[in-house]
């Protein structure tokens, strides 16, 4: 009687019946540790998702269809014992409609991706550690990892980039951005659309953003050079730098200098350290508890605005095409040259035991108060 013989096929083609057969290499030695590749193709899809245990590097536009390698890394003793882990982990790439999604093992395997691809409109990558580079997207790239350094370059739509702690590096994005990091920098170029920006602790940087910006930190420098909107930006302590907004710039800053060099108006809080607010359109709501304040205004649609210090100078610039109404006070001044001021129509006299100044500069206009109690107020005419 003839015994039929049924053979077993490995897991992973049971896995691909519609992909090209995945290649692999036999384990090898590195160290501690035994290594395996896979390595292999699937049709284009439009859609790619990739769901790892380590570090993914994913290159659209760079290749006629999808090509994928995996290098597997698991600690063991012998191979016999690396061979038997390896057994259990395999890698899983599996067509699900407009998507292709690969799956990376876990556990005590480690897995670095690396995927090449044609053009894609969409790409999801979540890793529970690891650094993530991911570039060329023509669509919305979303990224999320437990721990690890992100990279992101030349995607087309909307970016999201989440990780646990690492820096965060962003080239060029056509939509929108949302970056935050537990810990690390976030350096950020162009963004066409509005860009938030949040770590725990670490510096923040953006080139240009074409919409609003929105940026916190709990302890590092803030640097926005360009925004097409309003920002709004807090720091638990260290600078923020502002070089040009095309709105309302709000800053929020425990301790730390703050520098805006052109707004529609600003809004700015300071625990201590220094204000230098120039080209300012609009109104403004200055106050530092130590630190020094100064101003220059701007010919625009300027409103009331109020700058205070509870220990320091203020001093502000007009030019001669700004009116406004000075109200200006100096508590526990020494004397009256505790208030100067370049305008013939702004009168200065003591009241009691302040230094007070009222007046209108260039005819008049919108009300400008100045508060300080320790220090001397400058009121000077821009040349």
């Amino acid at each position: 009687m003839r015994r039929s013989v049924h053979f077993k096929a490995p897991a992973i083609l049971l896995l691909l019946p519609l992909l090209a057969v995945p290649q692999t290499t036999g384990l090898v030695r590195q160290g501690d540790r035994f290594v395996r590749d896979f390595s292999g193709t699937a049709p284009a899809g439009r859609r790619l998702r990739i769901n790892a245990h380590g570090p993914v590097t994913v290159q659209a536009g760079a290749a006629k269809s999808i090509s994928y390698t995996v290098h597997l890394s698991v600690r063991a003793r012998t191979e016999a014992e690396a061979h038997l882990v390896m057994q259990r982990y395999n890698v899983r790439v599996t067509p699900q409609g407009e998507w292709v999604v690969l799956t990376a093992p876990g556990g005590p395997v480690i897995s670095t991706v690396t995927v090449k691809a044609p053009r894609l409109e969409q790409v999801v990558v979540s890793t529970s550690d690891g650094a993530v580079d991911a570039s060329g997207i023509e669509g919305s790239l979303d990224v999320d990892t437990r721990a690890g350094e992100l990279s992101a370059d030349r995607v087309g739509g909307e970016c999201r980039l989440v990780t646990g702690g690492g820096d965060i590096r962003v080239g060029t994005v056509g939509g929108g951005l949302r970056c935050s990091t537990g810990a690390g920098a976030i350096h950020v170029g162009t963004v066409r659309g509005a860009a938030i920006l949040e770590t725990v602790g670490g510096d923040i940087t953006a080139a240009d953003v074409g919409g609003t910006v929105r940026v916190e930190t709990g302890g590092g420098g803030i640097h926005i050079i360009k925004a097409g909107g309003a920002v709004s930006a807090g720091n638990g302590g260290g600078e923020i730098v502002v070089d040009s907004a095309n709105g309302i710039v709000t800053v929020r800053n425990m301790a730390g200098p703050v520098k805006v060099g052109a707004a529609a108006g600003v809004q700015c809080e300071s625990g201590s350290g220094g204000i230098n607010v120039t080209n300012i359109a609009g109104g403004m709501r200055v106050s530092t508890s130590l630190g020094n304040i100064m101003a220059s205004l701007l010919a625009g649609k300027l409103t009331d605005s109020f700058l205070a210090t509870g220990n320091g100078d203020i001093t502000v610039y007009i030019p001669s095409n700004v009116g406004v109404n000075v109200r200006a006070q100096n508590d526990l001044a020494d004397s009256i040259r505790r208030i100067a001021v370049d305008f013939p129509g702004v009168r200065v006299r003591r009241q009691g035991r302040l230094i007070v100044a009222e007046g209108p500069v260039n005819g008049g206009g919108p009300l400008l108060q100045i508060s300080a109690t320790v220090g001397t107020i400058f009121i000077r005419k821009q040349q």
